[in-house]
């Protein structure tokens, strides 16, 4: 006579034999390529892809020694945390208001829903069209309304175009954001905030106390997600300006793209990958670490 844990015992091994070939594949096509950004880390590598000699750490202290790469490793870091920071404080105001009911809710989730559905490259492009020169949008209403005489160029300067692509790049990564934060808030019951109401809660004190700490895995999603897309984010900082002017808006990976296929020093590419992975693969453990604490621990 089969006991009972014995339905859920055959349930686990059809799942793990659906998931199995799955798993497997996923693991090759990412183990594969992180192999061979090892061994060309470990190699010297020709500008046209053949990986030759051993020499151990050669490319690491050759990329260390670049003096570029500090001022592009800071810029880095105040890139990933102004977009990634910007876009959490837009996105999760954006997310309760659009949680409450209202008229026009539905349309007001599609405006806010649907950049989602475009190309970061073609914003990108678009961006650099409204930006340009003379012909530029920006340039054509500002001018219109009598705020500027002469056309500005918006992407000549390394303030002004990091800032751009900071604040293009923060537009872009809500709509996700909102997305998620959005399915966090319906998963919340209602009777929460009901009985923190009738206790004399008030609107802050219900959003501090029960609502951002129910919310608070949704938010650590939104975190990792988007560290590690902004972090790795190539096409808006490439397309408006290709990391000028002179290196002054490169990123690391930006920076990355320069060294293998501009300067062909693929070795220190892959030595870089390699650093860069190891960074977002410890900052992941950290957010995963934080998500596991209990909510007032």
């Amino acid at each position: 006579m089969p006991t009972v844990d014995e339905p859920h015992l055959r349930t686990r091994q059809m799942l793990f034999l659906l998931m199995a070939p799955s798993v497997a594949a996923a693991f090759f096509i990412t183990l594969v390529p992180v192999l061979l950004l090892v061994r060309m880390s470990l190699s010297s590598v020709s500008r046209f892809g053949r990986i030759g000699d051993y020499v151990g750490l050669r490319n690491f202290a050759r990329l260390m020694a670049d003096p570029l790469l500090p001022d592009i490793a800071l810029r880095t870091v105040i890139w990933t945390g102004s977009v990634v920071g910007g876009t959490l404080l837009i996105a999760l105001p954006t997310a309760l208001v659009l949680n409450r009911r209202f008229f026009g809710r539905r349309l007001a989730q599609f405006l806010v829903l649907a950049p989602w559905a475009i190309s970061v490259t073609s914003m990108a492009v678009v961006w650099r069209r409204v930006l340009s020169d003379e012909a530029g949008l920006l340039n054509r209403l500002a001018m219109a309304s009598g705020l500027i005489e002469r056309p500005v160029i918006w992407l000549g300067s390394i303030p002004a175009s990091f800032g751009f692509e900071i604040l293009i790049a923060i537009l872009v990564s809500v709509p996700f954001s909102t997305v998620i934060l959005l399915a966090g808030l319906s998963s919340i019951p209602a009777d929460l905030s009901d009985a923190a109401r009738l206790d004399g809660a008030n609107a802050g004190a219900r959003l501090g106390h029960v609502t951002l700490p129910l919310l608070r895995p949704f938010i650590c999603v939104v975190l990792i997600f988007n560290i590690a897309y902004v972090m790795n984010s190539f096409p808006i900082i490439w397309i408006l300006t290709q990391g000028g002017p002179a290196n002054g808006t490169d990123i690391l990976v930006t920076y990355l793209y320069k060294l293998a296929f501009t300067l062909g020093r693929l070795d220190e590419a892959a030595a870089l990958s390699i650093l860069m992975l190891g960074a977002l693969g410890a900052l992941t453990v950290l957010l995963l670490r934080l998500l596991e604490r209990p909510a007032h621990g």
